[in-house]
């Protein structure tokens, strides 16, 4: 169908959705960086749907508390595509088996395009048959990037190697994870990104970051990786000038030492105990987009811990009673990042390598400010509640 009124590369992005739709290559698309009346709504999300044997679209509104799904055809879709790009949502992200597309609008509202080619693609009774079954599988990291070789997660051809299955997994999650962040923070829209990761190590998703900015983002990213132990920061250096890699360096420090400034992307996964929180508060007071940290080793909070007497009973067990002071800990923190302008998610991540911690929290910076005295209130009544005197991000967020 024509579609007026749409600027060259609108044009262009929609007649790739639509060949990608018709060709059931269609993955998702996702508009986000939303600008319009509608102040609860936070993005769109359209996946390809096989109801009753014809193929529609399901456009899923995400609102801050609840969801709302809509299943239209292409052409309806096509129209409202047509009026919201560029007005209401200044970013589009279009992923189908062949191609990888976005579309961005500057504060002027002039549209820029990247695009990446996949070098594969599945046929169209393939693609059809996963969506019978509701199935979508994408992964967000090629398998035949170049770091994955040379850290050791893919063979000679581009395989993976058996013993780096799980790896390969927690890359693919953690950089899903990111995206949809950067989306959401409208980060998409510069065209230069810096991000800290520390503790580092051998660098797995520090190479996968600079390499999902660059190149599938086509943003000029600059990131620097933190790691104790010197064997592994000239190890990645070696390696990132093996690739002849631009815009990525690594250092010797760590988080409570480190002096950090302009970040937009901070990454602590891992970090033990309080360095969790110096992280925190480091990214907080950078005035980070995007905070995702992978807390470890809950100590500070257990030995301070007076549960009230009708607990007592379930806090006799010491699994119990660490788990507890797992989630109080996590749960000041999130609520010290909301009170601190971030909107904040605790979440399961995916098992990592060689730990059982799997918990991710992910803290995004609201784009208006909000009036905080009601979660201020909320972390003195916890504080109260089980007797705790000490917080260490709480008193690294006051200190002058």
């Amino acid at each position: 169908m024509p579609v007026t009124h749409t600027s060259e590369e609108v044009q262009y992005f929609l007649d790739q959705y639509r060949q990608a739709f018709n060709s059931s290559l269609l993955q998702r698309l996702v508009l986000s960086k939303y600008q319009g009346n509608d102040t609860n709504l936070k993005r769109i999300s359209v996946r390809p749907v096989l109801i009753k044997n014809q193929l529609q679209l399901s456009f899923l509104y995400e609102y801050q508390t609840n969801h709302i799904t809509k299943n239209i055809g292409l052409d309806e879709s096509l129209v409202i595509l047509a009026q919201s790009l560029g007005r209401d949502f200044k970013n589009a992200h279009l992923v189908s088996e062949s191609v990888e597309i976005q579309l961005r609008f500057s504060k002027k509202g002039k549209a820029l395009l990247s695009e990446h080619r996949s070098t594969a693609t599945k046929t169209s009774s393939d693609a059809t048959t996963n969506l019978s079954h509701n199935r979508e599988k994408n992964r967000f990291v090629q398998q035949d990037r170049p770091y994955l070789a040379a850290l050791g997660v893919t063979d000679g051809r581009g395989q993976i190697i058996p013993a780096m299955s799980r790896k390969w997994k927690q890359i693919n999650k953690f950089i899903e994870i990111l995206s949809g962040a950067i989306e959401s923070t409208g980060l998409a829209d510069q065209q230069e990104v810096h991000i800290a990761d520390f503790g580092s190590g051998k660098a797995y998703l520090t190479f996968a970051v600079h390499d999902y900015l660059h190149n599938k983002l086509a943003i000029k990213p600059q990131v620097t990786g933190v790691e104790l132990r010197q064997g592994l920061v000239d190890l990645c250096n070696q390696t990132a000038a093996n690739l002849e890699l631009e815009g990525i360096k690594f250092e010797q420090g760590d988080v409570q030492h480190f002096a950090a400034q302009n970040i937009n992307i901070m990454i602590a996964l891992h970090a033990c105990d309080t360095a969790t929180d110096y992280a925190i508060n480091m990214g907080i007071r950078s005035d980070a987009d995007i905070i995702m940290c992978s807390p470890c080793c809950h100590k500070q909070i257990r030995p301070q811990l007076k549960s009230p007497s009708i607990l007592a009973p379930l806090l006799q067990h010491g699994i119990h009673l660490g788990q507890e002071a797992e989630m109080l800990t996590d749960g000041l923190r999130a609520l010290l990042l909301e009170a601190n302008g971030y909107d904040t998610q605790v979440f399961e991540f995916i098992s990592l390598e060689h730990t059982n911690k799997n918990k991710m929290i992910l803290a995004q910076k609201r784009q208006q400010p909000r009036d905080n005295s009601g979660v201020l209130a909320q972390i003195a009544e916890l504080k109260r509640f089980y007797g705790i005197q000490e917080h260490c991000l709480e008193q690294l967020l006051q200190a002058p």
